[in-house]
């Protein structure tokens, strides 16, 4: 490449780059909307050499990267799962390659997205990386829906939990309800008639409200609203963000 990098290496040396040694950018791209995008995610997008990339990425966002930018689908569906040590050695291959590798990740990298594990592995092969938060999807997917979390005199304590542990093992909500006013919990979809239970069983009412935020700031998003009772008869789509707790109640002009 020329002395500067042509026009890509202007733009990088003007916009701070990805800092000194920077091979790998792991980055956050939020709930889906590409507005929704931040702008420092969006200049890693339009100076990537190679985008690796997870299920619940919007196309929109993907498609910033520069056309002959290297892409790697490596996201989690039904029959279709990467192992994560297959990703971590795609990540390590490909900074050997490239200057700037962009691993995307949707919300925040660093909330229940197994960030650590790569950042964790990349710096233990000698690989600089550099951390872009997004907008957690646990954070965001109630806000589109209306939903504070934190509200005063209904809400000072917020629990985040996902439904799902290491392995794919069930992870247990109930007794943590029981300490926070509002509970949110992520890839609870396939697991709604446990978590009522569960919830039932630790103490609270048939009638606490509860919301399920399903496909945050996509164009089809869908929210319910509805109760614990009613909770374990809901079916949906994932993925989907569960709120369980009075703050819910408070946006009923809101109701489909």
């Amino acid at each position: 490449m020329g002395a500067g990098g042509g026009a890509r290496g202007v733009l990088r040396r003007l916009r701070g780059a990805n800092g000194p040694g920077v091979r790998v950018s792991l980055v956050g791209a939020g709930p889906g909307a590409l507005d929704l995008l931040t702008l420092r995610a969006r200049d890693r997008l339009l100076e990537a050499d190679a985008v690796v990339y997870d299920r619940l990425v919007a196309p929109e966002v993907i498609a910033l990267a520069p056309a002959s930018a290297e892409r790697f689908d490596v996201g989690k569906g039904p029959g279709d799962s990467h192992r994560q040590a297959f990703i971590n050695e795609l990540l390590v291959e490909l900074s050997a390659r490239h200057e700037r590798v962009v691993r995307l990740k949707g919300g925040d990298p660093f909330i229940f997205g197994r960030g650590a594990e790569e950042v964790e592995v990349l710096r233990a092969r000698g690989v600089e990386v550099e951390i872009v938060p997004g907008l957690s999807s646990l954070l965001s997917a109630p806000a589109l829906a209306g939903i504070a979390l934190t509200t005063r005199g209904v809400s000072r304590r917020v629990a985040l939990v996902s439904a799902v542990g290491e392995g794919g093992e069930p992870t247990p909500v109930g007794d943590l309800a029981t300490h926070v006013d509002t509970l949110v919990v992520a890839m609870g979809s396939g697991r709604r008639r446990e978590i009522a239970e569960e919830l039932r069983a630790a103490g609270l009412e048939l009638e606490t409200p509860v919301a399920s935020v399903e496909w945050a700031s996509w164009p089809d998003q869908r929210v319910r609203w509805g109760t614990l009772e009613e909770l374990g008869d809901w079916t949906g789509r994932a993925p989907a963000v569960l709120v369980v707790g009075d703050v819910a109640r408070g946006v009923e002009g809101a109701r489909e």
